[in-house]
């Protein structure tokens, strides 16, 4: 499963309507273009591939006084908001996904009800356990890592990465049950964009060719 195609949705949706640069101001502003493939190129090829897909709707914006070329601005749509949804239960729950797909996931919960979203993290949880026993039928932790050579540290790292994350996620059970956000049906949600006119503290500064679009 590609980050790209969520974060993007995600973006999108937050703002209603977006072009090419703002989706990727955005997701530079929460960091993705450290921790996931958001990077330019990638993140325009995904809005013009998911328009194509019918995920979003592309809008023809004419160009300012000033010139330039005219801009696309793009929606998501009903058959989008659908994808975009899917993809976020399915990030929650799958314990093989890379670190990309479940900060993604954690990013846009909050756009499921709270129920569903205790339900999805706990059925996380038993992922983990079930991914955790498959390892151990094959290697025993009690016995360290030497059993195996030095490829048994290996083991022994995602024997401790999957521990640490079943306690994260836990923990994250605990804050949600708790009243810790703002869930879907609650309230107004707690939407992390940028304004037009709002400096990007943690952009790149960069721009790209295709960023009139």
């Amino acid at each position: 499963m590609s980050a790209i195609r969520l974060l993007v949705l995600g973006a999108v949706r937050q703002h209603g309507r977006a072009h090419g640069y703002q989706v990727r101001n955005d997701l530079e502003y929460w960091g993705a273009h450290e921790w996931s493939n958001a990077k330019p190129g990638s993140i325009y090829h995904a809005l013009k591939q998911m328009a194509k897909q019918g995920l979003l709707h592309a809008h023809e914006i004419a160009p300012s006084t000033a010139g330039g070329p005219p801009r696309t601005e793009y929606e998501i749509t009903e058959q989008g908001t659908e994808e975009y949804l899917r993809l976020v239960r399915e990030a929650l729950t799958s314990y093989d996904q890379k670190t990309d797909m479940k900060s993604a996931a954690i990013g846009f919960m909050v756009d499921l009800p709270r129920e569903e979203t205790v339900a999805l993290l706990k059925e996380r949880i038993r992922r983990i356990e079930e991914w955790r026993g498959a390892v151990t039928e094959h290697y025993v932790p009690e016995d360290g890592p030497g059993q195996l050579g030095h490829i048994g540290e290996i083991m022994n790292l995602w024997l401790h990465t999957a521990d640490a994350e079943a306690e994260w996620t836990g923990g994250l059970i605990e804050r949600i049950e708790g009243g810790a956000y703002t869930f879907a049906g609650e309230g107004e949600p707690f939407v992390a964009v940028l304004a037009d006119d709002q400096e990007n503290p943690y952009g790149t500064g960069e721009r790209h060719p295709g960023d009139a679009h």
